[in-house]
């Protein structure tokens, strides 16, 4: 079986969590079946192993330009003998469309969000217009891979798409187990001494691409919601802010707050991860964040997240692990963070690398385009 996944955005190099979330998605789909990988020409060549890679679509603003790629597209899944079209987003779920018509090839739409419920959150005049499309493109794909449960659920039953199949491929892990106590000893040392805090302080931590709407707003309530709670309450803490493409406004908040720490980017955010006490996840537009709850989770660390922001994954996927605070209620989140020495902190469940492991993942989905394979 030969799959074609065409990428019409910038993934490589991966440094966002979305970004991560495709790469590794192919990476290991990659180790399971042949993969031909299409994406923008602002990708760099892809850091493993394809039968062929192609860079030569627009980039995502311009992205149905790529109607003007067809017969290209046409002409190499003719080429390479490919049985299906994978398609990332709902965006560009037209060109699937349009190459299951010229091509007669099952497409798939790996969705990554029910996108016009984000764009509603967001507050976008018109969100109802996206959605009608983002429905359709949904009604006349194969096969669908939601993110979570409740995408399927919501697709399912908002917009009765009911005779679509479909599977859940959730956000994963390159982790098979916890960390070890050794390893995480190890790392909150390095963490402590290279930004001098106090072993015995708490350390909590954020991460994002933060020119990133939903990411500067968890900024925002940090620093002018949180941080005067806690100093209210004479909390000794360091928060860890880590990320790039910071704005220079923002960055000259954060400076003006002793508590808070710019990392800046990291090369390896699990150093970052094993060190804290807890993730925190502030913001109620943080819907695209799921993938670093994933991470610090699968790093055996406790997550503080506004509700909205763990939908579909649940606080039953890590008991013990995953703390929900009632959205825009900024008490109970300070009061949640100043709880963290007492808080009943139990390991990650192996339960949770069983669904979260990435090479899992990949083969129940293989599982899945194999029967969509075999039912044309």
């Amino acid at each position: 079986m030969t799959v074609m996944g065409i990428v019409s955005y910038k993934v490589f190099p991966a440094y966002m969590g979305g970004q991560k979330g495709v790469a590794k998605f192919y990476e290991y789909l990659s180790k399971e079946v042949e993969t031909i990988l299409v994406t923008s020409s602002d990708n760099v060549t892809v850091p493993f192993a394809v039968k062929k890679q192609y860079h030569f679509l627009f980039h995502h603003n311009w992205g149905w330009l790529n109607i003007f790629y067809i017969n290209k597209l046409v002409y190499l899944i003719r080429q390479h003998k490919i049985d299906i079209i994978i398609v990332e987003h709902s965006y560009f779920g037209i060109i699937g469309i349009l190459l299951k018509a010229f091509t007669g090839k099952p497409f798939v739409i790996h969705s990554h969000n029910i996108e016009a419920q984000r764009f509603k959150t967001a507050g976008k005049f018109w969100w109802k217009l996206y959605e009608q499309y983002e429905r359709f493109v949904h009604t006349k794909a194969n096969h669908i891979f939601y993110k979570t449960k409740d995408d399927a659920d919501y697709a399912n039953n908002v917009w009765k798409i009911k005779n679509r199949s479909y599977s859940i491929v959730p956000f994963g892990t390159d982790l098979k187990a916890i960390p070890s106590a050794t390893d995480k000893a190890i790392c909150r040392n390095r963490i402590c001494e290279k930004h001098t805090i106090q072993k015995q302080e708490p350390i909590f931590l954020f991460n994002g691409t933060l020119d990133f709407e939903p990411n500067i707003h968890s900024i925002k309530i940090i620093i002018e919601e949180l941080t005067p709670l806690l100093l209210h309450y004479h909390f000794q803490y360091k928060m860890i802010i880590c990320g790039n493409r910071i704005k220079e406004d923002l960055l000259k908040e954060i400076n003006t707050c002793n508590n808070i720490i710019y990392a800046g980017f990291v090369d390896d955010i699990n150093i970052y991860l094993k060190a804290a006490d807890a993730f925190i996840v502030p913001s109620s537009l943080a819907t695209g964040i799921k993938t670093k709850i994933i991470e610090a989770l699968a790093n055996n660390t406790l997550v503080i997240a506004d509700e909205k922001s763990i939908k579909g994954i649940g606080v039953s996927t890590a008991p013990n692990k995953l703390i929900p605070v009632k959205s825009n209620n900024y008490k109970a989140f300070s009061e949640a963070m100043m709880k963290i020495k007492v808080i009943k902190n139990e390991d990650t469940q192996p339960s949770f690398y069983d669904t979260y492991y990435w090479g899992n993942i990949i083969h129940h989905a293989t599982l899945s385009l194999q029967s969509l394979n075999s039912s044309k």
